[in-house]
């Protein structure tokens, strides 16, 4: 079972891009992401406690996790919803966000000490090239600038998330740590709702639903699986893996949003999974 997480994660992760326009369409971003991490972090607080783990850890530990969900589920998070609901498309900022794994791996040697070989470099720029193969950029389209300035930001949280996560992951159960970093973000996106955001979430079907798929698929699920994958392999090679988000996305939206997928795309999505396998696989 445990080999199937990382395909586990990219199915998962990949989808929450689709799901990310109705929420946006049906409330501001951060109104949602506020909601949708009070009950992550409730959700989380009930099973810490039903696995009878210690919440109340030390300060140190407390505010690291904190600082985690602010850069993951306030900045990241608030970047991407943010830059959709003024009008940059999903797949831009899909795209945008898959440079992660090469800023990663560039900030993981004087960071973490981990050593990234050749191998892993010509992963990464494969999994940039298809990436780009699959959705590129329509210059014809009119790309919002401040949609690009935040979805830029968010590249960077989480970018930083990832290796400060790292960093930490030794330090809670992941239970613990995610009802924390949960409870950052909830923090993080209350506080932009009273500064610069319009309280307002319509509780639609579609609403609920788009949003019952984040929670309980994307933040319980995927969430939880991608930080068992930086506990358990280097980062640089984790973060690989989101390479194969944007080309996934791009099949979702094919199959359930009636998008156009052609050759171009194909290709692109072979290049992706080939880089993938080079960067991460581990010799026998």
């Amino acid at each position: 079972m445990i080999k199937f997480l990382p395909f586990i994660f990219v199915i998962l992760w990949s989808s929450a891009f689709i799901t990310t326009k109705p929420i946006t369409d049906y409330s501001d971003p951060f109104s949602a992401l506020a909601f949708r991490f009070l009950i992550v972090a409730l959700g989380f607080l009930i099973f810490s406690i039903y696995k009878k783990e210690k919440i109340f850890v030390k300060k140190k530990f407390i505010m690291e996790s904190l600082s985690t969900g602010i850069l993951f589920h306030g900045i990241y998070l608030g970047g991407v919803f943010f830059s959709i609901s003024k009008g940059l498309p999903t797949g831009i900022a899909a795209l945008i966000v898959t440079l992660q794994p090469i800023l990663t791996n560039i900030l993981a040697g004087p960071l973490l000490n981990e050593k990234v070989n050749f191998k892993q470099w010509i992963g990464v720029f494969l999994g940039f090239v298809g990436a780009s193969l699959v959705l590129g950029f329509d210059i014809g389209k009119d790309i919002p600038t401040i949609g690009v300035i935040s979805v830029f930001l968010s590249l960077l949280a989480v970018t930083f998330a990832t290796l400060w996560q790292k960093k930490l992951s030794n330090n809670l159960p992941l239970s613990v740590s995610n009802m924390y970093q949960a409870v950052g973000g909830c923090l993080f996106n209350i506080l932009l709702v009273i500064l610069i955001g319009e309280p307002f979430i319509n509780f639609s079907i579609i609403f609920i639903t788009a949003m019952s798929h984040q929670i309980f698929l994307i933040s319980f699920g995927a969430f939880t699986i991608l930080m068992y994958l930086i506990k358990n392999n280097s980062a640089s090679k984790t973060v690989t893996l989101f390479f194969l988000v944007p080309p996934t996305s791009a099949i979702m939206a094919f199959i359930f949003l009636n998008e156009n997928l052609n050759y171009i795309d194909i290709l692109g999505f072979i290049v992706v999974s080939i880089g993938v396998f080079i960067a991460t696989r581990v010799k026998k």
